[in-house]
């Protein structure tokens, strides 16, 4: 019987071939390339040159505090590994340039700006939204690894917006475990100036709060959010306002079907937002080793623009084998 199950699940599973091997393949080889994450540009910018300041002067730049945290998440390293790693990549080079310490990385990555390299469709976005879980090492998983069991376990909340045509994130925030996902969103819209053309997120973004930010944002927006299994009409015919759009969906549904709707909605390209978490999770890490929120937010954010690069340099043309 078990022999027949197993069967069973082998042959329901889906298989696919990528068709632009060799070209994704080189991707794969060029993201250990040091000339990727630590550029000319990064040299030449690296010492600060900004105006005067009160008390201690900036030596770096936020640019070459960014490159060396990046380079610390992509080579997965700690503070102190890195700045070793800088200091003999320098020397190597030839470089005659100052290393930011261990104490200075930590301190200057608190609250550090962090733009995520995206690129702009150049046409009509489809935006997905999402968010997942990440891990932080406290007093919950110090009891985990003591004793294997905790009551309480401190995670963080990773809120990201993914761009259906080049697959990049467009934003991110990091908040805590409390915070609802259509809560974040206001957060994620004020990072993107193009407008939207179809807005995708699951059941969490079913409230009218979030419908009136997508709608403040991007008037012509098609939202493809799914009702409740007990949703009701929000907006009846009888009033003279224009048809709300989670009505319209509502009704769609009512008629032709919850699959029929996620087909004539695009609802299904949804998984990418899924994919972007789940290639975040396993490049780099499931758990964020700082302690502090501000300097938590900056390492996710860091995650997400590698990615982003990573994602530039190519991905795979899959597809399914019948």
């Amino acid at each position: 019987m078990m022999k027949n199950k197993k069967q069973t699940r082998s042959r329901s599973k889906k298989l696919y071939r990528i068709r632009n091997w060799a070209a994704y393949d080189q991707a794969l080889v060029n993201r250990g390339s040091l000339t990727i994450w630590l550029s000319e540009d990064a040299i030449a910018r690296w010492k600060a040159n900004g105006p005067r300041q009160r008390g201690a002067q900036k030596q770096y730049s936020d640019f070459a505090i960014l490159t060396a945290l990046m380079i610390k998440e992509v080579f997965h390293l700690t503070n102190r590994q890195s700045e070793g790693f800088l200091r003999s990549l320098f020397q190597l080079m030839g470089v005659k340039l100052p290393i930011p310490d261990h104490t200075t990385l930590s301190r200057r990555g608190k609250g550090l700006e962090v733009p995520l390299a995206k690129r702009k469709s150049g046409g009509a976005m489809h935006l997905v939204v999402d968010s997942t879980g990440l891990k932080i090492y406290g007093e919950g998983e110090w009891k985990m690894r003591k004793h294997g069991k905790s009551k309480r376990r401190t995670w963080r909340k990773l809120h990201l917006a993914v761009d259906v045509v080049n697959g990049e994130i467009q934003a991110g925030c990091l908040s805590t475990a409390g915070l609802a996902d259509n809560q974040a969103l206001p957060d994620l819209l004020s990072q993107i100036e193009d407008p939207i053309d179809i807005f995708s997120g699951d059941g969490a973004y079913d409230k009218r709060s979030a419908y009136r930010v997508i709608r403040e944002h991007s008037p012509k927006c098609k939202i493809a959010i799914p009702p409740r299994k007990d949703a009701r009409i929000w907006q009846h015919g009888n009033c003279k306002a224009p048809p709300h759009p989670r009505d319209e969906n509502l009704r769609f549904i009512r008629r032709h079907g919850r699959h029929a709707w996620e087909r004539d909605s695009t609802y299904h390209r949804r998984s990418l937002a899924e994919t972007a978490m789940f290639r975040v999770k396993t490049i780099f890490d499931d758990r964020l080793s700082t302690r502090l929120l501000e300097t938590q937010t900056t390492q996710a954010l860091i995650r997400c623009r590698a990615l982003n690069v990573m994602t530039r340099l190519g991905m795979p043309d899959s597809y399914r084998v019948d």
